[in-house]
């Protein structure tokens, strides 16, 4: 049974709830829902906010994406069910300006760009922040597997407490002004007792499944989107391998992502052992329109540069430290040494081990190696040479 005095808690905000407007950010999933219906138990003023992100009638026919047509409609209906107002945010605009242009741009620089980053940082809290601040609201809400804490006056970010749903590499991007507003009710929560909530208060999603694409990538088809909203600007190439050897043709560098093993078009090498039979993507050539592929050592990376970092901690006194970090969601945190660059608001990154398949345009997430809950901040990759930067393709 979950605790509704340790959500008013974990709301941090003084006085009666009922003198509270929380607004709620509703994708129309389990966890945005039941962020709604445990803020109303508890006697907050609850306000759902849906973003409509892109063409309506498209998004009908996509299910299982964050705010398409059909989940605006379980928005509404739980929201009609826990009785609460609810209102349909049009974002299409700035949806394609600030996180579809980048995504399709990202991928023609040969990097692997994380959307989902983007959104929260461009759209949900910016654009949604300013909408629930002009409802008179105390605070913002959303559904998001993360934890919020205030220790020694200042506010910090912790990871869910279920990992299997910890959303932390997601939200680096939060910054600390933006902390003092928003809320994540679930993050003290597994997504078992999350849909116990749902169940108990018989909500129409209790057995939703989870998102699993991108919400404007349909069935995780990512080259057909960039051609989409990049058209001519996709051109077929050259498959090479270290040597500078042509070993088959492309259609373009956009198919291909640093790191990739299967699906690459051309066979392993022949007349080798077989830990260097097995070719990967190791380096995209954008300026030559080559894809280089290699056994795995060349993946090998020792560094990296981070840029746009957001702390979440005060540096004053630390240029140079210890951290864990997350190179992608999926991946166990790594131990590393970084030196923060104030004036540029650069950080660089010395693994303690070699990583394998870091890609520019993807997040790099710093963790207390101390404390590996509590993030630190987070910043992008756009630097991360590997062996094949020491090649010299003369044959390319």
């Amino acid at each position: 049974m979950i605790n509704i005095n340790q959500v008013i808690k974990e709301m941090d905000l003084e006085g009666d709830p009922s003198n509270h407007r929380v607004v709620v950010a509703m994708s129309g999933g389990v966890d945005s829902s039941v962020t709604a219906a445990l803020l109303v138990e508890a006697g907050y003023n609850v306000v759902g906010l849906t973003m409509q992100l892109y063409d309506y009638g498209k998004a009908l026919q996509k299910k299982g994406a964050c705010c398409a047509g059909s989940d605006i409609n379980d928005a509404r209906l739980v929201s009609s069910k826990l009785g609460i107002p609810h209102y349909v945010l049009n974002y299409e605009s700035i949806f394609q300006d600030q996180v579809m242009n980048d995504f399709a741009d990202s991928y023609l620089r040969g990097e692997t760009p994380i959307p989902c980053v983007r959104c929260n940082q461009t759209v949900k809290f910016t654009d949604m922040f300013d909408r629930a601040k002009n409802l008179g609201a105390s605070a913002m809400a959303t559904g998001h597997y993360i934890r919020r804490k205030t220790k020694k006056g200042h506010l910090s970010l912790y990871t869910g407490v279920d990992p299997s749903k910890d959303q932390s590499y997601f939200l680096f991007a939060t910054t600390i002004k933006q902390l003092d507003f928003v809320r994540f009710p679930l993050g003290s929560l597994t997504k078992d007792e999350t849909r116990s909530v749902a169940k108990r208060h018989d909500l129409n999603v209790a057995n939703k499944p989870d998102s699993q694409d991108i919400c404007f990538v349909p069935e995780g088809k990512y080259a057909e989107v960039v051609r989409k909203l990049r058209p001519g600007s996709v051109e077929p190439g050259n498959i090479i391998d270290v040597n500078g050897n042509v070993l088959g043709k492309h259609n373009g560098i956009i198919d291909f992502t640093i790191g990739q093993r299967k699906g690459i078009g051309v066979g392993g090498r022949k007349g080798v052992d077989d830990n260097n039979s097995i070719l990967y993507v190791i380096a995209l050539d954008t300026k030559k329109n080559n894809v280089i592929v290699g056994p795995k050592e060349f993946l090998s990376c020792n560094k990296i540069k981070i840029s746009d970092c957001n702390w979440l901690i005060d540096l004053v006194n630390e240029k140079e430290f210890r951290v864990l970090v997350k190179l992608r969601n999926s991946s166990q945190p790594v131990i590393g040494t970084i030196k923060v660059n104030f004036d540029n608001n650069l950080a660089y990154l010395t693994f303690d081990e070699p990583q394998f398949g870091v890609s520019t345009g993807q997040a790099a997430v710093f963790y207390n190696i101390k404390e590996s809950s509590h993030i630190l901040g987070g910043g992008w990759i756009t630097e991360a040479p590997n062996k094949s930067a020491d090649i010299q393709f003369h044959n390319a």
